[in-house]
């Protein structure tokens, strides 16, 4: 059956919106119809080469839909039901699930290396990040998919596939930010939105948002920040000037660049902790000298898909969102139809791009 999708061609190449084959799901697939998916950094790393992938692909990794149908042996969804897609399903077997770290599963984007539906000419195609949500279709492993949480939309809910359980878990499982205690989020992205919320969630007593953007300010504010930070050289100088000359407990970083990691760690106090949330490449080195590392006795720490545990957190999540303490459209700057994905990608190459979500 013949869905419409936004194609990667080649890394570096810009996106095609195309018509692409895609087959009955086998056994142990399912086949989703998207209500809506997320337009993330992750996807701009994937098409760069930052992150690597198996090409051509279909991208989007964070979406939500209603089961189509599904292959033999699938049990625990059916035809009809509202799914949230998890790209980073975890294998239960290999040396990280054992030690119940699933968000570092050896086996997690296996996936991604298998061809999952063709072009109209026959190529074949990849899917992304195990789930190619940008199509009006996919099909996908059953492990693929979680029951979308009751009481939210399914537009709202493709949102929690990854930017909520990234900045959510950063914040809880990651940083383990306690009440109290003063936090700084370095990117207002979706992510960063994610973490700001968190915070609050988390009763912080003091969070600090920082961006290059002093357009972002407001979003920002909206969504806890009780400060608003502009990059800059003095960035760690304000930081700390705000925090009675001490720097924050926390710094959360979602950017992914070293100049961006290395202030988010001179931002915290002595003894502080910092989680790096954003993806960098290679060229992006940070140093630090042996002396400092010993005196300021501060932590640093990566954070995979926010450490979260995507069957354990999506209902935490969902409860916090029916209570109205985390708002899910806050992340959202613009609401695209699949035709505006390559416009939203030519933005976040430009640096000028919001949150979008695209919407079916």
């Amino acid at each position: 059956m013949a869905v419409r999708a936004a194609v990667l061609p080649a890394v570096g190449s810009p996106l095609e919106i195309t018509g692409i084959d895609l087959p009955d799901p086998g056994p142990g697939q399912v086949r989703v119809r998207l209500a809506a998916a997320g337009v993330c950094h992750s996807d701009l790393s994937l098409s760069d080469g930052t992150m690597r992938v198996p090409v051509p692909a279909v991208l989007g990794h964070e979406g939500a839909g209603t089961v189509v149908a599904v292959g033999e042996g699938v049990t625990h969804v059916a035809p009809g039901d509202g799914v949230v897609l998890n790209w980073a399903p975890s294998c239960g077997a290999c040396h990280a699930c054992s030690l119940g770290e699933v968000w570092l599963c050896a086996d997690a984007l296996s996936g991604a290396a298998d061809v999952y539906a063709r072009t109209a000419e026959g190529t074949d195609l990849h899917p992304g990040l195990n789930v190619a949500a940008f199509a009006e279709e996919t099909v996908v492993s059953a492990s693929c998919v979680l029951p979308a949480p009751d009481g939210v939309p399914l537009t709202d809910a493709a949102l929690l596939g990854c930017a909520v359980l990234t900045g959510y878990g950063a914040v809880h499982h990651s940083a383990r930010v306690r009440q109290g205690e003063t936090v700084a989020v370095f990117g207002v992205g979706g992510v960063g939105l994610a973490a700001l919320q968190a915070a609050r969630i988390a009763g912080a007593s003091k969070i600090i948002a920082v961006d290059v953007s002093p357009a972002k300010e407001e979003l920002a504010r909206t969504a806890g920040a009780t400060d608003y930070v502009v990059a800059s050289d003095t960035t760690a100088r304000e930081i700390r000037g705000l925090t009675g000359r001490q720097g924050v407990d926390v710094a959360v970083e979602c950017a992914g660049r070293a100049v961006t990691i290395r202030t988010a760690w001179d931002s915290t106090r002595r003894g502080g902790r910092t989680t790096v949330v954003g993806i960098g490449g290679k060229d992006q080195q940070v140093t630090f000298n042996a002396l400092e590392i010993f005196h300021w006795g501060r932590t640093l720490t990566g954070c995979v898909y926010g450490n979260s545990d995507p069957a354990r957190d999506l209902p935490v999540l969902a409860g916090h969102v029916r209570a109205g303490r985390l708002d899910l459209a806050a992340l959202v700057t613009e609401r695209i139809s699949l035709d505006g994905i390559p416009a939203a990608f030519e933005n976040m190459l430009a640096g000028k791009g919001g949150r979008a979500l695209v919407v079916f």
